[in-house]
């Protein structure tokens, strides 16, 4: 299985988007500050994730939610 997931800056309020095989790991990697692009951005928030039975999907997605369209689908989530 794998994950799309968003997480949302509590310091700055901006998003990160990411792709893994085990969210939980992945998550407490953001939060204990082991992952070198959002370490100066924490703590964080899971907002949303979605799973897929195979990467390729996965990838697909997450690189839809990186594009002006996925932004917006982001941004109404939290309407």
């Amino acid at each position: 299985m794998f994950y799309v997931y968003v997480l949302r800056s509590l310091k700055d309020n901006k998003r990160y988007v990411g792709l893994t095989s085990d969210i939980s790991r992945r998550f407490r990697e953001h939060q204990n500050g082991l992952v070198k692009s959002t370490r100066h951005r924490r703590p964080f928030e899971l907002i949303y994730y979605e799973s897929y039975e195979n990467k390729s999907e996965a990838m697909k997605r997450e690189k839809f939610f990186k594009t002006g369209k996925g932004r917006e689908f982001l941004n109404s989530l939290s309407r």
